[in-house]
């Protein structure tokens, strides 16, 4: 293994957050200071907003509002599909005539 290619590890790093919130880890940093921590963060505190300018997420819900009764119908017609063919193959199988096999 060749020497000297590693960086240096130290290993109580005080990691300070924005927030005021600081702990102790390891790394190959000697201090690290972050702007959001598991305390500070929106979806870690429950207060997470969705942030929408252009109207984006209300337009999704009201498409997905349109497309789940849609989606619905659809599975209900599959599964007649299904039904009806299944029923078909079981009559064809009952109409056809079967066939012996001469053994000589």
């Amino acid at each position: 293994m060749k020497k000297d290619i590693h960086p240096k590890y130290f290993d109580q790093v005080k990691v300070v957050c924005v927030c005021g919130h600081s702990f102790y880890t390891g790394s190959t940093q000697e201090a690290v200071s972050l702007e959001i921590c598991s305390l500070c963060h929106p979806f870690y505190t429950g207060k997470e907003k969705i942030v929408d300018i252009a109207g984006r997420v209300e337009k999704f819900k009201r498409k997905e509002a349109k497309i789940a009764p849609k989606a619905a119908v659809k599975k209900q017609d599959a599964r007649r599909i299904k039904k009806i063919e299944k029923t078909k193959k079981l009559e064809k199988l009952k109409l056809a005539p079967s066939k012996k096999i001469d053994k000589r």
